[in-house]
């Protein structure tokens, strides 16, 4: 053993101050990524924040770090019901985005991410229930849903700086009415859909009946200005033939009697009728003698 290189025997101290060097390194310097920040912890007490990323340095084996998540967070609520001002039920659900801007507060109120969604439901339930309380249910299903939704995100805020978090905004994805609700609702707008169908078909008859009595009115008054125009064309026409037989009558007395007695045989008489009877007086045309003659 004597006669041991002094150089060999150093090797193994050498190799354990590396190791420990490398050791003490590690624990001594670490990494923040550009979408985390930080926070130093000294015996269970916090030291400071760090919002940089970057490489960092602490205390080895005295100061530890907790990182925090710098991006946007996002917490999807489960539906909850709120109470309208006209008192409907409503199931409201909704998300909402968050970020966390103090690292230092945020660890000394809610230690981590599950603490700031435990805190962030019951705020934000609190505020919704509080801000949609104030408005009707037609208000909050159709009405200005962007000021509703800056009211309950500020509303919320108000509570979350508290905690070193900030809301950056709230949305609702849905609005629902509860079941039984509903119920009530499809009846109500069955109702009120069959009496306006009522109402419409009404207006349709009292308007068919209007259409119906100046389509008669009119048709009564075209028949009767066709009766009037008919018996005055036939009144003139009468009077034409009169004036025709009459200058006729007085060109030839006998060739006229002649004309209406065959006249008064064709309407007495119908088709194939047989009749025996003394050719005089007013079948004395059917004989070849003069009827001038008698």
């Amino acid at each position: 053993m004597s006669g041991e290189n002094p150089k060999q025997a150093m090797i193994p101290v050498i190799m354990v101050a590396i190791v420990a060097g490398l050791v003490l390194l590690s624990q001594s310097v670490f990494t923040i990524h550009q979408v985390e920040q930080a926070l130093v912890i000294q015996l269970g007490k916090p030291v400071r924040p760090i919002t940089e990323p970057g490489i960092h340095v602490k205390i080895p084996f005295i100061q530890e770090v907790h990182t925090f998540d710098n991006r946007l967070l996002v917490f999807d609520q489960d539906p909850q019901e709120v109470l309208s001002s006209d008192k409907k039920n409503l199931k409201v659900d909704n998300y909402a985005r968050w970020r966390i801007t103090d690292p230092l507060k945020f660890f000394q109120t809610v230690r981590n991410e599950i603490g700031a969604v435990s805190r962030l439901n019951d705020i934000i339930y609190s505020t919704l229930r509080e801000v949609l309380g104030q408005y009707t249910m037609m208000e909050i299903v159709a009405g200005a849903r962007k000021d509703l939704m800056e009211q309950i995100r500020d509303g919320a805020n108000l509570q979350a700086n508290q905690y070193g978090i900030h809301i950056v905004d709230v949305q609702i994805k849905r609005t629902d009415l509860p079941p039984e609700n509903s119920k009530a609702v499809f009846r109500r707008m069955q109702t009120e859909r069959e009496r306006q169908a009522k109402q419409y078909r009404a207006q349709g008859e009292e308007e068919g009946v209007k259409i119906r009595s100046k389509a008669d009115k009119e048709r009564k008054v075209i028949l009767a200005e066709a009766y009037r125009e008919a018996q005055k064309i036939r009144g003139e026409g009468d009077a034409e033939a009169a004036l025709i037989y009459a200058e006729a009558f007085g060109r030839d007395e006998a060739f006229f009697e002649f004309t209406r007695s065959l006249e008064a045989y064709r309407k007495a008489f119908a088709d194939k009728t047989t009749v025996v009877l003394e050719p005089t007086g007013f079948f004395r045309y059917l004989t070849g003698e003069n009827p001038d003659s008698r």
